[in-house]
């Protein structure tokens, strides 16, 4: 069994290697070095895996690439394969998130991007086009940038229903189509927008991340700009499952790949104090939905602890036993091979940590 970690960073791409049920990790990098890497993920639908990679360089500007060998070469086409059309008279900044499809349209996979925009490629990620509908919804206008600007940082397609599709941006907020993406409807109600003249409005949230629940596809899990939420409809209306969080600001916001109900949280003080809360590293899980909490950190650095867990810099793999995985803005990246309940340093020192992503191959 090999396990595989892409690590992106504002400085390249990293990989760490481990053949011993991830107990020790070999790190090679930095790929594409002096590059962006904000999007990274494994497609385990076809064989070989393929490993995408979004980068942006200050001289070249941003691509995505494709590996066949798990990083030992890479595919870029000779021209951009994500771009604007000219009639959307927008210029692509950088992809945020790469996502493959379902298992039911296996050559589908998706891109977010800044500006806020969707992009849908049918022949496994070699190409893009852009998904206009969402282009063209008349709440683009008033679409605001977030901190971090204004992107498209999560798509969730739906495992049994390639029709539907959940996207989330910063800001905006949650968007979902059930038609294929033909329409788009605001999916925000019960998500507070506090720094909003009207707190509760159609659109307009600071989303940070959602993720997918292992079991139910329609159970979604969103860490906000201050603000946890879990959706039991699909995301059509929002409930808060702050309590018992020490904080409810924070970015990241991950799912245990097979088991119901359990989800993983780093959160931090707040949007004002950007650092871990009592500056102690600790994830948090919750194995029932969020109605409790449990602070993890058995092997995790002693306080005082600073560093920031960034939104994509947080996941779980694919083995029968979850490894967890996230990665700091001070460079450190932690595994965990039993769901949580203990860690190891994979490695320390590197660039800020940008994305991270985990996979288990036999």
């Amino acid at each position: 069994m090999t396990a595989v970690i892409a690590i992106g960073t504002n400085k390249g791409l990293f990989l760490a290697r481990s053949e011993d049920d991830r107990q020790t990790w070999q790190t090679s990098g930095p790929h594409m070095d002096m590059s962006e890497i904000y999007g990274v993920a494994f497609d385990t639908r076809s064989s070989p895996p393929r490993l995408h990679v979004s980068s942006t360089m200050s001289h070249f500007g941003p691509t995505v690439m494709v590996s066949d060998d798990l990083g030992d070469t890479w595919l870029e086409r000779d021209h951009a394969p994500v771009a604007f059309p000219e009639s959307a008279e927008a210029a692509l900044a950088r992809v945020w998130q790469i996502q493959p499809g379902s298992d039911r349209a296996p050559d589908v996979v998706w891109a977010g991007t800044e500006p806020s925009a969707l992009f849908k490629s049918t022949d496994g990620g070699l190409s893009y086009e852009l998904v206009e509908s969402l282009w063209n919804h008349p709440h683009r206008p008033e679409w605001g940038a977030g901190f971090g600007g204004q992107a498209i940082h999560t798509v969730l397609p739906h495992p049994q229903d390639a029709d539907r599709v959940l996207v989330a941006m910063s800001t905006g907020g949650v968007y979902r189509t059930s038609d294929g993406g033909r329409s788009w409807a605001p999916s925000n109600t019960g998500i507070k927008a506090y720094f909003l003249p009207d707190p509760w409005p159609e659109f307009g949230q600071c989303v940070h991340k959602v993720a997918r629940d292992a079991d139910n596809p329609d159970v979604y899990y969103a860490q906000n700009h201050h603000g946890v939420y879990r959706s039991d409809d699909a995301g059509a209306t929002w409930q808060s499952i702050a309590d018992g969080l020490p904080s409810d600001f924070g970015f990241a916001m991950v799912s245990h790949p097979r088991k119901p109900g359990v989800i993983f949280n780093f959160p931090l003080h707040a949007d004002s104090k950007r650092h871990p809360v009592d500056f102690k590293c600790r994830v948090f899980r919750s194995a029932d939905a969020g109605m409790t909490w449990e602070p993890l950190s058995d092997g995790l650095p002693e306080a005082p602890y600073y560093p920031v867990v960034l939104r994509d810099a947080m996941c779980t793999d694919n083995a029968d036993t979850a490894g967890v995985y996230f990665g700091t803005k001070s460079g450190d990246v932690f595994a965990s091979r039993d769901e949580g309940d203990s860690w190891t340093q994979v490695t320390a020192h590197l660039p800020t940590v940008l994305s991270v992503r985990a996979a288990v191959f036999d």
